[in-house]
């Protein structure tokens, strides 16, 4: 199959609308040798014609003036789609794809998301929530979001701020029936909301006090892959739930749920955003960073390593 470029088509349509190869090459800022050289191959790979040549003149043969009437709107059509995909990369337009774990796109929504609409009225933001990790490249994502320590190896990560912490909670008539643990071993005695992680396995519940770590796997009625239903669990009675802090702290400042082991409970890598590479990023793209960047100068506590 014949390797025509936009390269030759230019060189074509040049000659055809200067009507000599030098007033072309100067229009196309090439030697006169290499645009006709350029020519002669195309005419090879074509096997005919597309100009008459003289010494004093140059004229489109029949075959190379329906080359350039076919062509020629076809370049003009492959040029204006080249400059609306350049403006992407100059104006803030065109939709973002980011997936997130929940808690994560709860966390970002107010300060980067609707922040970020706000400012570039024109740009599109498809915002996935989904517990398990997916491949944000094969799954057709710009961005994720996650904990630091779930970020690939091989991605970008532009950290978001302030450590996660976590809270343990029950309601108030749970534990006046059961208790009122006092160190993590006394979760063992005590019905609780077991977590299934993304990849199927239960999560062990960690916990953490002057230097000394400890792992518990809890047992208890249910298990669950959502903090919205491990919430609804722990509110009808069910047990002890291991939360993200952000997800149930207005129900603890309200005192619909009382914290437990609260000097126990450790904080855990923050956010990131992650991408996959730097090269040839959309103005969106640039714009979002740039305000997640910002956000996370401004954003109170320890940060993460910078990327």
């Amino acid at each position: 199959m014949l390797d025509v470029g936009l390269k030759e088509l230019d060189a074509v349509l040049a000659v055809a609308r200067c009507g000599t190869f030098r007033a072309a090459a100067i229009d196309l800022d090439v030697s006169t040798t290499a645009l006709s050289h350029t020519i002669a191959r195309l005419e090879a790979g074509l096997g005919v014609r597309l100009f008459n040549r003289t010494t004093r003149s140059v004229s489109l043969t029949d075959a190379g003036r329906l080359f350039v009437g076919t062509v020629g709107p076809s370049v003009q059509d492959l040029r204006n789609a080249l400059g609306t995909v350049q403006a992407h990369r100059e104006t803030p337009t065109g939709t973002l794809r980011i997936n997130a774990a929940p808690f994560a796109a709860r966390a970002i929504m107010q300060p980067l998301v609707i922040a970020f609409l706000t400012q570039y009225p024109d740009m599109h933001v498809d915002l996935v929530t989904e517990g398990r990790m997916v491949d944000i490249v094969r799954d057709g994502f710009d961005l994720g979001v996650r904990l630091a320590s779930l970020v690939p190896s091989d991605m970008i990560a532009v950290p978001l701020g302030d450590v996660q912490r976590h809270a343990v909670v029950a309601t108030a008539a749970f534990l006046e029936r059961h208790g009122t643990p006092q160190v993590p071993t006394d979760l063992l005695r005590q019905p609780c909301i077991r977590i299934r992680l993304p990849d199927g396995s239960l999560f062990r519940w960690r916990f953490e006090k002057d230097g000394q770590q400890v792992l518990i796997d809890v047992s208890g009625p249910l298990s669950l892959d959502d903090a919205s239903l491990v919430r609804s669990a722990v509110f009808n009675g069910m047990g002890v739930g291991y939360f993200i802090e952000a997800d149930i702290i207005d129900d603890i400042n309200a005192g619909r749920l009382v914290r437990v082991l609260e000097d126990w409970t450790p904080s855990s890598a923050g956010l990131c955003l992650y991408y996959p590479g730097r090269r040839n990023l959309s103005a969106g793209m640039r714009a979002f960073l740039d305000l997640a960047r910002t956000f996370a100068r401004q954003a109170p506590g320890p940060r993460p390593a910078a990327e």
